[in-house]
């Protein structure tokens, strides 16, 4: 960070909030108001919080090296606004003599996913003097679109849980720290958001269809070139989701009995479809090589813990081992072992440095509410009510698939509690959702009377 940061932030900060005020009113209503200014904080707060843990605690990071590379960017705008643009839109590594001198200080040009956060950090550049602390502000705020367009499409299904809504949303730490500054994270947090915000206009709500059908695609879009895998993870639950939407619609008890397990068949099949298509090709997820990516990648991640280690701070002395892995034929032999890793660890007594305390303490909580999920309303029980209740199976499923997906190719902690963040939303969603379910014996359920549908995010 540099002198203009402390000069620029705080300008550009007032002008955020001031358009943050001025839209309040048309994205909420009197039961969400309360929470815009704050959710938009907290994406704020870790978005600055990132840079400086980055430059003082780590001594540098991905945060800063995307910034450094989109100054070359900034730089080709002011000596040929038409070779800027040929970099903003340069894509496959191809480009021209006129690119070429741009090209050459690039180390990340060649890498499609990380230029891709290159090329927007650069765009933002162009509007704030290429000041990180401001791009920062800007990616947080781009990310704090979609969580609440997200939080808007849960309060539509549950009203009355606006306020534990808004903590699974907003409030978890690890996600509005590591998903709101310059990183991959931020970008793919906000485009999840949307992608399951306009899901549910699409093929549930079925209103503003083509503003849905545009939100997907451009949502798809960011996140196939930048974190390809929550995008195939995330489409085979969502249909799942949608089909098992219509069949609970049934008013026949019986009918709908006998159509949810065909429901459930078929919006799997369908999801499953379309992540094989969409990971075709690609050289690092096409179905076909997802061994040799997982096994590389859990290799690679051991060996940066066993660095780590060696330093004495970060996420040293923070691996585990998937070391039975050889195939996706060992994925469900090893589920239980990823599940746990995934959705519960790391334990209080791995915590090694402050960084990991913070991880320690938010699975601490979320573990509590899981294990009080299951100890109040019984385990088969519960199991019964997630196979019932759409967007609670769709929670599950996703954060399931999520966690051993990330638990299997991370190998160490440090790495984990970044890559799990898109589950954190909806997982703990679901344990809100079944925890209201729970019979109040003692004294009656107050009467809480819902509230007229949420103006939606985009565009009501």
């Amino acid at each position: 960070m540099e002198l203009k940061d402390l000069f620029l932030t705080p300008l550009y900060l007032g002008l955020f909030y001031g358009l943050a005020f001025a839209l309040r009113k048309r994205f909420t209503n009197p039961l969400t108001k309360r929470y815009f200014i704050p959710a938009l904080s907290v994406k704020f707060l870790g978005a600055i919080s990132l840079g400086l843990i980055y430059q003082f605690y780590y001594g540098g990071g991905d945060t800063f090296n995307y910034f450094n590379e989109s100054k070359t960017i900034h730089e080709a705008f002011f000596d040929s606004p038409t070779v800027g643009i040929k970099l903003m839109l340069a894509s496959n590594n191809e480009f021209d003599a006129s690119m070429a001198k741009y090209v050459a200080q690039m180390h990340w040009f060649h890498s499609e996913t990380e230029y891709f956060v290159v090329k927007v950090c650069g765009f933002f550049g162009l509007f704030c003097f290429h000041t990180y602390s401001v791009i920062a502000l800007m990616f947080a705020f781009v990310s704090f679109s979609g969580v609440w367009a997200l939080y808007n499409t849960f309060l539509r299904l549950y009203p009355r849980l606006y306020k534990q809504l808004a903590i699974a949303v907003f409030f978890v730490p690890s996600v509005f720290f590591w998903g709101s500054g310059v990183s991959k994270d931020a970008l793919c947090i906000g485009a999840l958001g949307w992608m399951f915000f306009s899901f549910y206009n699409l093929l549930v709500a079925r209103t503003q269809v083509l503003q849905a059908a545009a939100a997907i695609l451009i949502a798809g879009f960011v996140l196939k070139s930048v974190k390809i895998y929550i995008l195939i993870s995330f489409i085979p639950p969502v249909m799942l989701w949608v089909t098992t939407q219509y069949s609970a619609r049934i008013k026949s008890g019986i009918v709908r009995a006998l159509a949810m397990p065909i429901m459930i068949v078929l919006g799997g099949a369908i999801g499953f479809a379309v992540s094989q298509s969409v990971a075709s090709g690609n050289q690092n997820y096409d179905f076909d090589k997802i061994e040799d990516r997982a096994t590389v990648a859990s290799t690679y991640h051991n060996s940066i813990s066993h660095a780590e280690a060696n330093k004495g701070r970060g996420m040293g002395n923070s691996g585990y081992s998937m070391e039975d892995f050889t195939g996706p034929q060992d994925i469900p032999k090893l589920a239980p072992k990823a599940i746990i890793i995934g959705l519960f660890r790391p334990f209080m007594w791995e915590v090694n440095n402050p960084v990991m305390l913070l991880s320690g303490l938010e699975i601490l909580w979320i573990t509590y509410l899981t294990i009080q999920v299951f100890r109040k309303t019984g385990f088969f029980r519960t199991l019964g009510r997630i196979g019932s209740t759409p967007l609670v199976l769709f929670c599950i499923v996703f954060s399931v698939l999520f966690a051993i997906g990330t638990a299997i190719t991370s190998g160490n902690f440090g790495n984990l509690v970044r890559y799990r963040i898109p589950m954190w939303p909806f997982y703990v969603t679901a344990l809100f959702i079944l925890q209201d379910a729970i019979p109040v014996k003692k004294k009656a359920r107050r009467r809480i009377i819902a509230q007229p549908a949420t103006r939606q995010l985009a565009g009501a």
